[in-house]
């Protein structure tokens, strides 16, 4: 009976512990006040270290890339003309980059939540240039302007090229010689007309010149060093004035030797201020004999010829002898000139008429010239319109992939909603400032295409009459 009471007891002391212990269990379900605050504090302090690290992650972004990093989106002609293509420059959607642009986007990161201008300046930056497009350039346009040229290229001699000036000097022999007969005239006589014709016909713009020599002194010995060194230029370089050349003409008459190497000499001291590439220089030398003064007109022809002046020296032998002919043929020869014979009055003409088929070649040069600065300026126009349109299209399509870039960038959750549209309006005045250049770029190439057409016509019709001056 006892040890049934006994047991008895046991159980129900078993059956009151295990409540005490369950009761005891769910009150430890709530943790201690001190064990709450060391739980909250560890929360707080993981949220601080989370908030610390993106926080320093932005600080590594700005310190990976900054502003100094990007050059400054460029608003200016010389700018946009030589900036290199963005990687995503021309592409066909923007949409279709996600992975690309936020692989790009590394360097940069997401905005933070209350950016700076200094960081949508940097957003900014980025997005310009990977995107930015290949402008054309004005300047292409207005070196092949330049580039234009008078002349007939397709001579292999550019001596032989119709320049902006036109230069014609007459040497004639005033030697004693020149007095003899060409039938009912001297040769003088006959030389003076046919000269006097030739230049009557030269164009108005073109500058002439005659210059004699041996027309001082006599024949005799005794006479020699007066008559060798008897060289003057009579009228030129100077556009033809009938009474003036008259004037000229009647001054001198032939009388004594014949310096013709000299006179080569003086010519090219002339010449040298009319340099060939602006020059088309023409020399015409009409003499009855041979240098009787010791020099070598052969060698100070072919000098001549060389020179910077590079003038085209064509030779009339008005009644020569042989000996005389062929010191006259060889200077053609050497320098590239025609030598013709005349041996009357009429045949001396006609060699002044033959000259004037060159200067009615150079006055129909001008005529053509004048023609194609026409055409000239129908070509500037298409040339402007063309750049004004690929700068307009090529403006166009950056700011539509801007913006575009914007929404990509929303997505991709690198800035919010709010950021976007600030970025946006940005945007707007960045392609605002460069379409303003490009109008600008229009109007500033229309005046020069103006100015350097009329410019262009002037010089044709003037032929840089203020480069030349009398001796």
């Amino acid at each position: 009976m006892r040890f049934k009471l006994l047991l008895i007891l046991v159980s129900l002391m078993t059956v009151i512990t295990a409540c005490s212990k369950e009761g005891n269990d769910e009150e430890n379900n709530e943790p201690l006040a001190s064990e709450k605050s060391v739980e909250d504090n560890a929360n707080e302090d993981e949220s601080m270290e989370e908030n610390h690290n993106e926080n320093e992650e932005f600080e590594d972004t700005e310190s990976a890339i900054s502003l100094e990093d990007l050059d400054p989106i460029p608003t200016d002609v010389e700018g946009l003309a030589s900036q290199p293509p963005g990687p995503f420059a021309n592409v066909d959607n923007i949409y279709d980059l996600e992975e690309e642009i936020e692989q790009a986007m590394q360097d940069i990161g997401p905005m933070s939540e209350n950016p700076t201008d200094k960081e949508y300046e940097l957003y900014l930056r980025e997005m310009y240039w990977l995107l930015a497009q290949d402008y054309p350039d004005p300047q292409d346009v207005i070196k092949k302007w330049e580039f234009a040229s008078f002349g007939d290229p397709d001579l292999p001699d550019s001596k032989f090229h119709f320049k902006e000036n036109y230069n014609v000097e007459i040497i004639l022999d005033s030697s004693g010689s020149m007095a003899n007969y060409a039938g009912s005239q001297t040769r003088m006589d006959v030389a003076k007309e046919a000269i006097n014709n030739f230049l009557a016909e030269v164009p108005e713009e073109a500058n002439v010149s005659l210059r004699v020599y041996g027309h001082k002194g006599t024949s005799a010995d005794s006479d020699k060093e007066l008559s060798c060194s008897s060289i003057e230029q009579v009228y030129g370089f100077d556009t033809y004035k009938e009474a003036e050349f008259q004037e000229a003409l009647n001054q001198f008459e032939s009388s004594g030797w014949t310096p013709l190497a000299d006179a080569l000499k003086q010519s090219q001291e002339a010449l040298s201020e009319f340099d060939s590439n602006t020059h088309t220089n023409l020399i015409y030398v009409v003499s009855d004999g041979i240098e009787t003064c010791d020099g070598d007109p052969v060698a100070v022809a072919k000098a001549l010829s060389d020179s910077n002046a590079q003038p085209i020296i064509n030779i009339i032998g008005f009644q020569t002898d042989a000996e005389a002919q062929r010191q006259l043929e060889k200077m053609a020869e050497v320098t590239g000139g025609i030598f013709a014979s005349a041996n009357n009055e009429e045949e001396l003409q006609e060699e002044f008429n033959r000259a004037e088929l060159v200067l009615e070649a150079w006055d129909k040069w001008k005529e053509d010239t004048m023609y194609d600065i026409d055409v000239e300026e129908t070509d500037n126009y298409f040339d402007i319109l063309s750049i004004s349109n690929d700068w307009y299209f090529t403006t166009l399509g950056v700011s539509n992939n801007l913006h575009s870039l914007s929404d990509v960038l929303e997505g991709l959750e690198f800035i919010t909603f709010e950021q976007k549209k600030e970025l946006q309006n940005r945007i707007n005045t960045v392609m605002d400032e460069i379409e303003e250049v490009g109008h600008k770029l229009e109007s500033e190439m229309e005046e020069l295409s103006e100015k350097s057409l009329q410019e262009a016509k002037e010089l044709v019709e003037e032929k840089y009459k203020s480069q030349t001056s009398e001796e």
